[in-house]
């Protein structure tokens, strides 16, 4: 059936109610392991964002030829070809972040929100709307990643990284040059605190709102 969500709500959904990572716990694994600062957890995002935009098109364009047999697979190929043209970008114009990202952008491919969408959405809404639904979900998905490598990388260094190329970044002190930093913040275990509390937070705020109705 049709979505029965406005085109705003389409695009609106994945920031807040359907949140891809603090709502359907989707794409933890990129979320956790590259969001060491604010410019990875952005460069994933708009990488994620590239793939589920192009796939949500093509998908939901090809959705009548594809026979239900194989819509998996070819669903797949169509996912792979856009990680494939997003890896080989960042590999040829944004070196340091590519490796930064590392095996985490091939891993799109496997994304389960990538997929998710096209079987969900995609698949069943016209190209319009898919094209809506991918914007919305990776804008929440995006805005997540940025806000967790952000609060990490403030916490764990005391700084904000949002571009970094070669010798040329845009990089601010915030906590000033004498700060020690917190070294558990910018590791793996300070994913998993950071997320729990974003996790705890959302949920907080959004009994509050129920509450409030």
């Amino acid at each position: 059936m049709p979505s029965k969500i406005s085109k705003t709500g389409e695009i609106t959904k994945g920031l807040w109610k359907d949140n891809p990572v603090l709502v359907l716990l989707l794409g933890l694994c990129p979320a956790l392991a590259v969001t060491n600062s604010a410019y990875n957890g952005l460069g994933m995002g708009v990488a994620t964002t590239f793939v589920l935009l192009g796939s949500n098109f093509i998908v939901s364009l090809i959705k009548g030829i594809v026979p239900k047999s194989v819509r998996i697979p070819v669903y797949i190929v169509v996912i792979a070809t856009f990680v494939t043209i997003v890896d080989m970008a960042l590999k040829a114009y944004l070196y340091d972040l590519s490796r930064n990202l590392g095996l985490f952008v091939p891993l799109i491919v496997v994304n389960c929100i990538i997929l998710g969408r096209a079987e969900a959405f995609a698949s069943r809404n016209s190209v319009g709307r898919s094209i809506l639904d991918g914007l919305g979900m990776s804008l929440g998905f995006t805005l997540t990643l940025f806000i967790l490598g952000a609060i990490r990388e403030v916490i764990g260094s005391g700084t904000l990284t949002l571009f970094q190329l070669g010798e040329t970044e845009v990089k601010f002190t915030l906590l000033g040059s004498q700060y020690p930093g917190v070294l558990v913040m910018i590791l793996p275990p300070g994913a998993f605190l950071t997320l729990g509390i974003m996790l705890a937070a959302k949920t907080a705020i959004q009994r509050r709102i129920d509450a409030d109705k």
